[in-house]
């Protein structure tokens, strides 16, 4: 590196990192106005206004050609952009209907909106990375903000034991990433994406040393993501975190870190070693999500096992190894982003136990699509569109990353997947009987009701979720530009590779 071209250069690159730069020095301002203002009523508005500019510019960076910025630490371009888009939209929705919940709760600090904005910034450069270094900057700058967030109420046991798994299985998987890359490095000499791809592995042993490297490393994204079997702390945290914040963990989370995956995986370790791994991971996601979610009582942990099963189905396209497999698990990625985030809004919004909906069972919700019909309504269209129902966008989400699986020839998995589908219908829908179905009577003499008045739902938080499940429609319907988008990203790094 020549440095002194060093300034010039960085100065040069700033106008590609927009996003970034947006919402972390909005963080800082929200951190300035709540140390002479606190917990000012403005500031959860100003979080949400750096994210909706944020995310528009990304909208407009779609159709840009790839390349790289800050000395080829970061990527740029359609494929950035777009996962930007879904992580700034996540966390604008998880803001907007965060509001009324955390009055509810009596910890709208203004802090915390800082912290969502931190985590974002983390997310921002998981998926934007080219860079192993960058990676890790990315992935614990984006934890350590969520750690923060999931034992906010302190004063609630549930949040607290939920933020300490949190963290010290987060640390836990650290080692195995960081160890990860440290062996990945001194087989090929470089931590640049790109120049993995290329080094030569001239002896068996350096082979090796690559190879389990690069096993450790998938350890330590498979943490993140919740693929069996490092999913063990998803349903205590998901149950324990403040609900939105849950929405906000289990999808933008997922998103980012699945897109610095596809990066690895199509930049720095192209080829077909392995896919049956991925496949033999999916396969123990999705029957362990599904299985383990027949049996919860609690909405909050059903939803976290269904979580982990969704991770199983990204999974099954990215399996495939192929342009079109990480074009169905972008396109998948953005789906479930809007159904997980719409489902865990409406329970924010029906949570009445005053501990983060820990204790809440499902049948306690008996009948309430007759009090809140707006919010039944909404959480049958994202049950159903998790079921993967047509026409809705769960349906083509899982037809575009199994299609792709079964032209690579994975046909068992695909069934599998399949029938693993089929299995989650009984749980999403009994939530839909016991909100349309099942009257509150029915259930009175056996299970406890709503102890406390529901939070207020505020216009911006319903019109939030309704947004929601209206996006869904339209994914399942008009697909088509999106999977073109998508796949017009993975073209075009062909092409850019090709001699």
């Amino acid at each position: 590196m020549d440095l002194s071209t060093a300034y010039p250069t960085l100065l040069a690159d700033l106008p590609a990192v927009v996003s970034m730069m947006v919402v972390g020095l909005m963080g800082l301002v929200l951190i300035v106005i709540d140390a002479f203002r606190n917990d000012h009523p403005a500031i959860p508005w100003l979080g949400a206004a750096a994210l909706a500019v944020s995310a528009g510019w990304e909208a407009t960076q779609l159709g840009a050609p790839a390349g790289t910025v800050l000395f080829e630490t970061l990527r740029t371009g359609g494929f950035v952009a777009y996962i930007n888009l879904i992580v700034l939209l996540a966390g604008l929705a998880t803001t907007l209907v965060s509001i009324p919940y955390l009055n509810q709760l009596r910890h709208d600090h203004g802090e915390v909106y800082a912290l969502i904005l931190y985590a974002t910034v983390g997310m921002l450069m998981l998926a934007a990375s080219n860079n192993m270094v960058s990676i890790f900057l990315g992935l614990e700058t984006m934890s350590v903000c969520l750690y923060i967030l999931t034992g906010l109420v302190r004063e609630d046991e549930g949040a607290v034991e939920s933020a300490l798994k949190y963290f010290l299985l987060g640390a836990f998987s650290t080692g195995f990433f960081l160890y990860g890359i440290a062996l990945m490095y001194g087989a090929t000499g470089t931590m640049v994406l790109p120049e993995m791809a290329t080094a030569e592995l001239a002896t068996a042993s350096a082979q090796l040393l690559f190879w389990g490297g690069f096993a450790l490393f998938l350890v330590g994204f498979f943490f993140k993501v919740s693929a069996a079997p490092f999913h063990m702390w998803t349903p205590d945290v998901y149950q324990g975190a403040p609900t939105p914040l849950t929405g906000y963990m289990s999808t933008a989370t997922k998103a980012a870190a699945f897109a610095a995956l596809i990066l690895v995986l199509v930049h720095a370790v192209p080829g077909g070693e392995w896919q049956l791994v991925l496949a033999a991971v999916a396969v123990l996601t999705m029957g362990v999500g599904n299985v383990m979610a027949l049996a919860q009582r609690n909405v909050k942990r059903l939803l976290a096992y269904s979580s982990v099963a969704h991770a199983g189905y990204v999974l099954v396209g990215l399996a495939a190894g192929t342009q079109a497999g990480y074009a169905g698990a972008l396109f998948y990625l953005l789906v479930y982003s809007v159904m997980n985030i719409g489902a865990f809004g409406v329970m924010a919004l029906l949570e009445w136990d005053g501990k983060e909906g820990r204790e809440q069972s499902l049948a306690s919700l008996a009948g309430i699509a007759d009090r809140r019909p707006v919010l039944g309504t909404t959480m049958g269209v994202f049950m159903f569109s998790l079921i993967g129902f047509p026409p809705l966008g769960g349906f083509a989400g899982k037809y575009f990353v199994f299609a792709p699986a079964v032209e690579a020839g994975l046909t068992w998995l695909v069934v599998i997947g399949v029938l693993m589908s089929a299995l989650s219908a009984y749980y999403y829908l009994r939530v839909v009987y016991v909100f349309w179905m099942q009257s509150a009577e029915d259930v009175a003499a056996t299970t406890p009701g709503p102890e406390a008045a529901f939070p207020p739902a505020t216009r911006m938080a319903v019109g939030t979720l309704v947004v929601c499940a209206v996006a869904l429609v339209v994914l399942g319907v008009f697909f088509g530009g999106v999977m073109e988008t998508t796949t017009g990203f993975f073209e075009a790094a062909a092409m850019a590779a090709a001699p």
